[in-house]
């Protein structure tokens, strides 16, 4: 089954549950900022990872956006995946903007998600990707931290991240579902949405009189 169909009407929080109960390590992130938060995002993972700079260590025809992306890539398929960038304690310098980024467009990637902050929001929203981030700004960061690994784990807002994770975002959050388990879990999730739905309906009788009494030990 499609995963894009699976998220139908899922909250990003019903699927950490259905994560929780299978694995108890974290897979949130939390305090994300969109261009257009309405905009759901979907995809296996691609990642770059981002180092302070060093002169000395760092050829810019190697390590700069473009050729980190391209090396993401090098043995993936990018249609449909997600960007995934990793500022290593950088979250408050860009990681990139609306000409750089503008590849992930090109290679109709489903979008980005980064723990660092992008620039040009307005420019990023007129594509046909979703974008997730730490917030926008607009200095550069290039003098500060530069692309260095591709296609290696990262850590993203205290979650690690592998290649091919798949990638779930949608308002402010996001959830990172081991691949190979992806549709198990958006499959359990719905099971608790269903049982979370039953119990906001049973709420509706409920006597507060015999809910306070009962907490008092009366009952």
């Amino acid at each position: 089954m499609a995963l894009h169909t699976l998220i139908e009407d899922l909250g990003v929080a019903d699927v950490v549950d259905a994560m929780a109960m299978t694995h108890p390590h974290r897979a949130h992130i939390i305090e994300l900022a969109s261009p257009d938060p309405g905009r759901v995002l979907l995809g296996p993972a691609l990642t770059v990872s981002f180092l302070p700079v060093r002169k000395d260590l760092m050829d810019p025809r190697k390590h700069s956006l473009g050729p980190a992306i391209y090396r993401a890539i090098a043995d993936r398929d990018p249609a449909g995946a997600v960007l995934v960038m990793a500022a290593n304690g950088y979250h408050r310098t860009s990681l990139g903007g609306g000409t750089k980024l503008s590849r992930v467009e090109n290679l109709g990637m489903a979008g980005i998600l980064a723990d660092g902050m992008l620039r040009d929001f307005d420019e990023l929203n007129t594509y046909n990707f979703a974008t997730y981030c730490h917030g926008e700004t607009v200095r550069p960061g290039g003098d500060e931290i530069q692309p260095y690994l591709a296609d290696v784990p990262v850590a993203v807002g205290g979650v690690t991240v592998v290649p091919g994770d798949v990638i779930f975002a949608k308002g402010s959050t996001a959830v990172v579902l081991p691949g190979a388990e992806a549709e198990a879990i958006l499959k359990k999730a719905h099971v608790v949405m269903a049982k979370m739905d039953q119990a906001k309906e049973s709420l509706k009788g409920e006597d507060p009189k015999t809910v306070l009494a009962q907490g008092s030990g009366e009952l």
